[in-house]
C-alpha cells in the first residue's frame, strides 16, 4: 500500500500533485490551504468521487497530521513558517517525511519539523505551471530532488510513480541549480526577443519569425547535446569575423541602442566559449573584446 499524503498550500503545483499523486495510487489523507474553497476543489480532484469535504481543514497541522507523506507547496516566501507552524502545534507524524517543492530554497527550511524525528527534503518539478494541465503535466519532466536519506528515497519514488524522471542534487548546490534554470528557461526567452525584433526588422513579418527561426533554434539545441559547449557554438565571433560583427553592430544600433547593448553584452560573453572551442585566436579575441567593450562604454 503506498503511503498517505497531505497539501498544504493548494496552488496549482499542489492541485495538479494531489491530483495525480491520487491517480498514481497514493491516499489523499489532507488538505489545507488559506481559501477552503480552493482546498475543496483540490481536495475534490484528489478524491475521485469519494468524501472531499472530510479531508479539508481549517488549520495545516490537522491536515498534515494525518500523512505519511506532508507536501508544503504554499509560495517560497511561506513555506518555513508553515513547517515551523506545523510542527509547533505537533502536526506531524513520528517518520514523517516533509518535502517542499521551492525550486530555489533548500531543504534546510524545513529544519523545525525534525523535533518529531521527521525526514525533510524537497522535490522540485522542473516545468512551468502556469496553466493547468489537461493531461499528467509530470510526465518525463525532471524533478530535482535533495534533503534527507528518507525523504530523498521517497520524493525519488514519488516522482518516478508520477512518471517523472528525477535525479539528485546537492542540498547547498540547490541556488545554483534554480540560476542554472532560470538561464534555460528565463533568460531564453529575452534571447529570443532579442533574436525576434532583428528578424521582424529584416523584413520577416512578425507572425512568421517563429517559423523561420525554429529549425536554427532546434538545430543547435540539437548540437549542444551531441556535441556540447563549445563546439556548438558557430558563427561570427567563433570565426573571429571581426568585420561581420562591426557592421551588426553598426546596423542594431541605428535600429536601437538598447538591442545593440543586449547584443554587445552576449558577443562578450561568447568571446570564452569561442577560445575554448578553439577556432578564435587570442588576437582576434582582443579585438573583439575591445570593439564590445567601447561599444558598451559609450552607450
Amino acid at each position: 500500500m503506498r503511503p498517505s499524503f497531505a497539501i498544504i498550500g493548494c496552488g496549482k503545483v499542489g492541485v495538479m500533485l494531489g491530483k495525480h499523486l491520487a491517480r498514481a495510487g497514493y491516499r489523499p489523507a489532507g488538505f489545507f490551504s488559506r481559501s477552503a474553497d480552493v482546498a475543496l476543489y483540490a481536495a475534490g480532484i484528489a478524491a475521485q468521487g469519494g468524501d472531499a469535504g472530510a479531508l479539508v481543514f481549517d488549520i495545516p497541522w490537522a491536515a498534515a497530521r494525518r500523512a505519511d507523506v506532508v507536501f508544503i507547496t504554499t509560495p517560497d516566501q511561506a513555506i518555513e513558517g508553515v513547517c515551523k507552524s506545523i510542527a509547533e502545534n505537533k502536526g506531524f507524524r513520528e517518520r514523517a517525511i516533509v518535502l517542499h517543492c521551492s525550486g530555489a530554497l533548500p531543504s534546510t527550511i524545513l529544519d523545525t519539523a525534525r523535533s518529531r524525528s521527521v525526514s525533510v527534503g524537497s522535490m522540485h518539478p522542473l516545468q512551468s505551471f502556469a496553466a493547468e494541465h489537461p493531461g499528467n503535466p509530470f510526465d518525463q519532466i525532471m524533478v530535482a530532488v535533495e534533503g534527507d536519506g528518507a525523504a530523498v528515497a521517497t520524493a525519488m519514488t514519488i516522482a518516478a510513480d508520477l512518471s517523472a524522471r528525477p535525479f539528485i542534487i546537492k542540498t547547498e548546490g540547490k541556488i545554483f541549480y534554480h540560476a542554472a534554470a532560470v538561464a534555460a528557461s528565463n533568460y531564453l526567452v529575452t534571447l529570443m526577443d532579442l533574436s525576434f525584433q532583428l528578424m521582424a526588422a529584416s523584413g520577416v513579418p512578425a507572425s512568421d519569425v517563429f517559423a523561420v527561426l525554429k529549425p536554427l533554434i532546434h538545430g543547435t539545441l540539437a548540437n549542444i547535446e551531441t556535441i556540447g559547449i563549445p563546439a556548438a557554438l558557430t558563427g561570427p565571433i567563433a570565426r573571429g569575423d571581426i568585420g561581420i560583427v562591426e557592421k551588426h553592430l553598426a546596423a542594431i544600433r541605428n535600429l536601437s541602442p538598447e538591442l545593440a547593448a543586449r547584443y554587445a553584452r552576449l558577443g562578450t560573453d561568447t568571446i570564452s566559449i569561442a577560445l575554448a572551442k578553439g577556432t578564435l585566436s587570442p588576437d582576434a579575441a582582443r579585438q573583439l573584446r575591445g570593439i564590445f567593450d567601447e561599444f558598451l562604454f559609450k552607450s
